[in-house]
């Protein structure tokens, strides 16, 4: 009991050198702060989410070895970053790093312009998460059922997938790390139950060929795809969107520092567990999903809309493939709680430091609940709001998470950068890469800069109105508000981080 007395007193001294106090409870260890990362990359939610975009756009080849690139590259982004989280614990995660490590006059516009980026990530995010379980849900009803899903239908029922997270956030924040325990049980007993079953029960498996080696460009809306109008290379590169997608959200475990004893350490260590565990994880899941598809053309154009189900459908029967839907869904449902719980932290954070317009507002933490339960409110408005464009897109979900993953991995990237740049004003935390901190940084910049720019290139050919990635729309809404926002105003009050002792003893 007295080492953990000892702990929570270093935690919170550290936490005051970094200018703030302590409000939010520190209750979580190791394992909790790894589990919400983990549960927010949620291989069974990313995985079955873009399934059919894996297919069409570069098919099981780029899916099984566009996921150990992409795999191998997010290790590298994560290690750069926990070295960073190491240094600096606190829940603004990127924004707040990128504050730290800059030169104190060029500090409040790298903070401000990273902390945007990582809001609108984070949004997206929950967008994409949430409104993946809604899609299941409406799925799963069809099983079995004369019901028919549409837009409106998936819309309504994502509003109240959002309702239902956001109360749990408001009212159950004592409960979330026990949430977090069984969503952790849930997650890899889940997934691994589901390869198990899907691939004793499948009447046939695919071959090795057609697994590791076959590529397959969906892309043409009229049959002319990317590979015959640009250069296959083009399909790989816009279909490894699944595996990035997918192996995103780790920030969480920086968010989480605040409420997590001996950050320091269990942050970072919660970064990189919370990556490597899910990339093993994750390949084992596509490879069971794709060994076991018993017919392609009718995969990819499953009645159910989802070519996972088809595949449950497929092998396990209907009473098989509900039970398989629950453990997806379910896992989906934790994952965007959690998504809504880092998202509030740092939205709390954001507006601590008077980022966010009502920041007055917004910069409460409820005292009977212990959590920042405006911002949560606030995170599932936005999040609603990011989907309405799904009413009359066909493309509006790959969209969605698109300006997910350059948002956050953007917001990853700016404090990495600074650390190259300002590498004599970098001091380690007890997490440290050694000699290889400087070189893995590097090539986790250049990586982030390729996906940021492929992301926001067309996905359907031709590109019209139903076809047209919003991605870099949103992006560019964001930085220009950003930018525009910073020279009119914000630069002559946003000073960065707020350090409030110090403001405190000054009031």
């Amino acid at each position: 009991m007295e080492g953990v007395v000892d702990l929570q007193t270093g935690d919170e001294s550290e936490l005051a050198r970094m200018g703030y106090k302590q409000e939010l409870k520190r209750d979580l260890g190791l394992l909790h702060n790894f589990g919400v990362s983990f549960s927010i990359i949620s291989v069974i939610t990313g995985i079955p989410s873009l399934f059919l975009f894996g297919l069409t756009t570069g098919g099981p080849a780029v899916m099984v070895w566009g996921w150990v690139v992409v795999a191998f590259f997010t290790m590298l982004v994560g290690l750069a970053m926990a070295e960073i989280c190491s240094a600096h614990p606190t829940s603004g995660g990127p924004y707040f790093w990128a504050a730290m490590i800059s030169k104190p006059q060029g500090a409040p516009f790298a903070s401000w312009v990273t902390g945007w980026f990582n809001l609108l990530g984070l949004v997206a995010m929950t967008t994409g998460i949430s409104f993946a379980c809604a899609n299941f849900i409406s799925t799963a009803a069809t099983i079995g059922t004369n019901y028919q899903p549409n837009s409106r239908k998936t819309v309504g029922i994502y509003a109240a997938v959002l309702f239902i997270q956001g109360m749990i956030n408001t009212f159950g924040v004592r409960i979330l790390k026990y949430l977090n325990n069984v969503s952790v049980w849930w997650h890899a007993l889940g997934t691994t139950s589901l390869i198990i079953a899907i691939l004793a029960a499948a009447p046939k498996h695919q071959s090795d060929k057609f697994v590791f080696r076959t590529f397959i460009d969906g892309t043409g809306v009229d049959g002319i795809g990317w590979s015959q109008r640009a250069s296959p290379a083009y399909v790989a590169l816009i279909g490894i969107l699944m595996a990035q997608y997918t192996l995103t959200g780790f920030d969480a475990s920086a968010h989480m520092t605040e409420e997590t004893r001996n950050a320091a350490r269990s942050g970072p260590i919660g970064i990189v567990t919370s990556i490597g565990v899910s990339a093993v994880l994750g390949w084992f899941l596509i490879l069971g999903l794709v060994f076991s598809i018993q017919d392609y053309s009718t995969t990819i154009a499953s009645p159910s809309g989802q070519p996972v189900t088809q595949i449950f459908l497929d092998t396990v029967g209907e009473k098989g493939a509900i039970v398989l839907m629950v453990i997806v869904i379910g896992a989906m449902f934790l994952c965007g709680t959690f998504s809504i719980t880092s998202n509030s932290r740092m939205m709390y954070a954001f507006s601590r430091d008077g980022a966010i317009p009502g920041s007055k507002f917004l910069n409460k933490v409820d005292g009977r609940w212990r959590s920042p339960i405006r911002t949560v409110w606030l995170s599932c408005t936005l999040s609603l709001i990011l989907a309405l464009p799904s009413l009359g897109s066909s493309v509006a979900f790959a969209a969605a998470t698109s300006i997910a993953t350059i948002g956050l991995y953007i917001s990853y990237g700016i404090p990495i950068a600074l650390r190259v740049i300002y590498a004599d004003r970098f001091v380690r935390g007890p997490f440290h890469l050694g000699a290889f901190s400087y070189p893995i940084a590097i090539v986790a910049v250049l990586w982030i800069a390729l996906i940021s720019i492929v992301f926001c290139l067309p996905q359907l050919n031709p590109v019209n109105a139903q076809t047209l990635n919003y991605a870099p729309v949103a992006v560019g809404i964001v930085l220009t508000y950003a930018l525009v926002f910073w020279l009119l105003s914000a630069r002559t009050w946003f000073t960065g981080p707020v350090r409030q002792e110090r403001a405190e003893m000054c009031f």
